[in-house]
């Protein structure tokens, strides 16, 4: 998720602190696992504040409230999962195509049904509290945003490499393999297996992306 060198004119709804604390970052580590495991309704600030060792007073030291606290959970998900766009996406020595389906099959590898936590912490978030949270349904989106636009950067380099018509939109075609990605990926955590998963690869680049 999801820098990207294509430049998106959209303003942080993080809020990000300039702080190198290491209870902080404890604090974040720690319930980046717990939500990813569990959720944002089940995983409770006595249960953060066990696992990372911290006492309550510290948490509201560096957290006005659990809402902002999570805004900074997933502002380190958006900045972990921009280093695999990174490595992967905007490495120019591989073939457009090639790279973008190399990276969906890492992430059904870091996401699917064997990795150590399934599923996408965007993802669950946004059916659990971007309705109730304006803070983090903004944070959401402008995750997702950013996902999008380094998606649809690769989707370009295609079409002015040839490996996919000039009339291709780009735009809009990122966001429908983002949203396609995302409900295999719901699907894939309904049925407990990764068949939706690689029936997207198959599709999506044996079928529609394919000359």
């Amino acid at each position: 998720m999801m820098a990207s060198k294509e430049k998106v004119a959209l303003k942080s709804p993080f809020g990000t602190k300039m702080t190198s604390s290491s209870t902080r970052d404890r604090l974040i580590e720690v319930g980046l696992e717990l939500m990813r495991k569990h959720g944002y309704g089940a995983t409770g600030l006595q249960e953060i504040l066990h696992a990372a060792g911290v006492p309550k007073g510290s948490f509201y030291h560096h957290f006005g409230s659990k809402e902002e606290f999570t805004a900074a959970v997933i502002e380190r998900y958006f900045t972990l999962e921009a280093k695999h766009v990174d490595t992967v996406l905007n490495n120019t020595r591989q073939a457009p195509l090639k790279r973008l389906r190399r990276y969906f099959e890492e992430l059904i590898q870091m996401a699917g049904q064997s990795a150590p936590i399934a599923g996408c912490l965007l993802g669950s978030l946004s059916l659990e509290v971007a309705d109730a949270s304006p803070l983090l349904q903004s944070c959401l989106s402008f995750s997702f945003t950013h996902w999008q636009a380094a998606i649809a950067s690769v989707l370009r380099e295609a079409v002015e490499k040839g490996e996919l018509p000039q009339s291709t939109k780009f735009e809009s075609l990122a966001g429908f393999l983002l949203n396609s990605w995302e409900g295999a990926l719901l699907r894939s955590q309904a049925d407990e297996n990764d068949a939706p998963l690689k029936d997207f690869l198959r599709f999506v680049f044996d079928d529609l992306l394919a000359k």
